[in-house]
């Protein structure tokens, strides 16, 4: 028997829900969580390669034999279709053509910035979240830096953005050499149009690494080495309000107080000062 009932105001405003979200992650054969971020990175690491050639399913087996992942060609599909990197896309080339990182003198701050993404967990949960940070390498200040449950390449734009500002750094096309420098990985953020656009916008020179060549981007490397070791191994997070708050609370350190062996036992904000009113002595040059 059927009994008809009035619909409230609530589900009438209530969208229907169809299929069963995705997780944003996958195995490995051992059982470890592998997020979906990281899976396309792996993607983008592989068609930057020697695997440029690889349709989605030689991806798939790339995927599950070289990174151990238990994953199937229809998500790889999917997520392949969405880092727009299907084979019939790709033909055409990039809209910003690759600039590979090349050896600079560094003199002073805002010269060469190396950024990049760090994973983080949430004890219990099984759930990610992400921090993108920015590097100086000539002063070692952590310059921005953004965390969040996700990370797109518009979230590393604005923080980049932001940066920019409170460094007051203005750039223009008239002289390329003076320009700021910024280099990453083959993250599907770094190689998205919208960073593309905004490094031409801003006349900033985007320069990438070549695959598994973690050595060129070692300043920002080092920074994600200790911040795991002396924040994320010394807490559990329960959630991610408590990740960011310790985030917040060592990068706050990190940047004024943390000595630092390379610059003379100064923090990073202390040596930036210490620049600014004595200039560039010859032993603080940074040739890399």
């Amino acid at each position: 028997m059927f009994y008809y009932h009035e619909k409230t105001d609530q589900e009438e405003l209530s969208p229907i829900k169809r299929g069963r979200p995705t997780p944003g992650y996958s195995l490995t054969i051992a059982g470890d969580k592998v997020s979906d971020l990281e899976i396309e990175e792996f993607l983008m690491e592989a068609i930057e390669g020697e695997k440029s050639a690889y349709g989605y399913r030689k991806l798939t087996h790339y995927l599950r034999t070289e990174k151990q992942l238990d994953i199937n060609p229809k998500k790889v599909y999917r997520l392949c279709a969405g880092l727009d990197i299907l084979m019939q896309k790709r033909k055409s080339g990039p809209l910003y053509p690759r600039r590979l990182a090349k050896q600079h003198i560094i003199t002073g701050p805002n010269q060469l910035w190396q950024l990049d993404i760090k994973y983080g967990s949430i004890q219990k949960s099984g759930r990610f979240f992400f921090l993108a940070s920015a590097i100086d390498v000539f002063d070692r200040c952590i310059v921005g830096y953004y965390r969040g449950s996700t990370c797109q390449a518009r979230d590393v734009t604005k923080m980049l953005h932001e940066a920019f500002l409170r460094r007051q750094i203005h750039f223009s096309d008239e002289d390329d050499s003076m320009n700021l420098i910024i280099r990453t990985d083959n993250g599907p953020q770094f190689l998205s149009r919208s960073f593309g656009e905004f490094c031409h916008h801003h006349y900033v020179l985007h320069e990438r690494i070549p695959p598994k060549s973690p050595d060129l981007n070692a300043f920002i490397e080092s920074f994600h080495s200790v911040i795991e070791r002396e924040c994320y191994q010394e807490y559990n997070f329960d959630c991610f309000d408590e990740a960011y708050y310790r985030i917040d609370e060592y990068i706050d350190f990190y940047n004024k107080r943390r000595y630092h062996g390379s610059l003379n036992y100064m923090s990073p904000v202390q040596y930036h000062e210490w620049f600014k009113e004595h200039g560039c002595k010859e032993d603080m040059v940074v040739n890399l």
